[in-house]
């Protein structure tokens, strides 16, 4: 795995496209008892999204482990998810506002970032340019609120916008609810394989958060047969 694919996997939806937050010292998970969700209003059969900032291992095969951080967070009417990572030689950073609609998300605003060994560069997408389909961390909320509220069965398709406005698709399917024993505690999570058209010996394995729309429990990336990378949650804090 070459340095510049490394960096690709440092913000988690751009394992997503190879298919195709706390500080250090951030407080440990919640005790089991408070880790569930109090769900807001919300129409019969959908989860509202809830705030939170959450830690992610993501170890990746010859390279050194690494964190990321992600915090969903609200702002009047619109949704911010931002994921930050680095490590000696490379860090990258994404942020997504959007706002939750019954039909979707729809995004306002993205800007993403990276640098690698001293080089590196700055992206941005603007209203107009995020006006027919959502950027990519807007999409990977997307992707958990439509494997939890169950809105599609079989086989189904996100199409989104990489961070140079690019279209994409994934395909997924949910594959069913399993239960997860993670170093933050045990969950019950919904598990989605995600593939990338035209390219059949690589998947991901997506574990959501069945109550926190956008939350990772866990993913794996797996290329001809074999697990290249792994990512776990370590750390959850709910917001008020």
């Amino acid at each position: 795995m070459t340095p510049r694919r490394l960096l690709l996997l440092l913000c988690l939806p751009l394992i997503a496209t190879a298919a195709g937050a706390p500080a250090a010292g951030a407080p440990a998970a919640p005790s089991p008892a408070d880790r569930r969700a109090v769900p807001l209003e919300a129409p019969e059969g959908h989860i509202t999204p809830q705030p939170f900032a959450a830690r992610y291992r993501l170890e990746v095969s010859g390279w050194p482990s690494t964190s990321i951080d992600h915090r969903l967070f609200q702002d009047g009417a619109s949704w911010f998810s931002e994921m930050r990572a680095a490590i000696a030689v490379a860090r990258g950073e994404e942020r997504s506002r959007f706002l939750v609609e019954e039909k979707g998300v729809r995004s306002l605003q993205y800007t993403s970032g990276y640098s690698l060994l001293g080089f590196g560069g700055d992206y941005r997408l603007a209203p107009d340019d995020l006006a027919s389909l959502p950027d990519r961390q807007a999409a990977l909320f997307e992707l958990s609120r439509r494997a939890v509220n169950g809105s599609c069965s079989g086989e189904c398709e996100l199409r989104y916008q990489d961070h140079r406005g690019r279209e994409e698709q994934m395909n997924y399917r949910v594959v069913g609810a399993e239960t997860l024993s993670l170093p933050s505690g045990r969950f019950e999570a919904v598990a989605v394989k995600v593939n990338e058209p035209g390219k059949p010996e690589r998947h991901l394995l997506f574990h959501f958060h069945p109550e926190l729309p956008g939350l990772l429990l866990a993913a794996e990336f797996h290329r001809d047969g074999e697990r290249r990378s792994r990512l776990s949650l370590t750390h959850l804090t709910l917001d008020d």
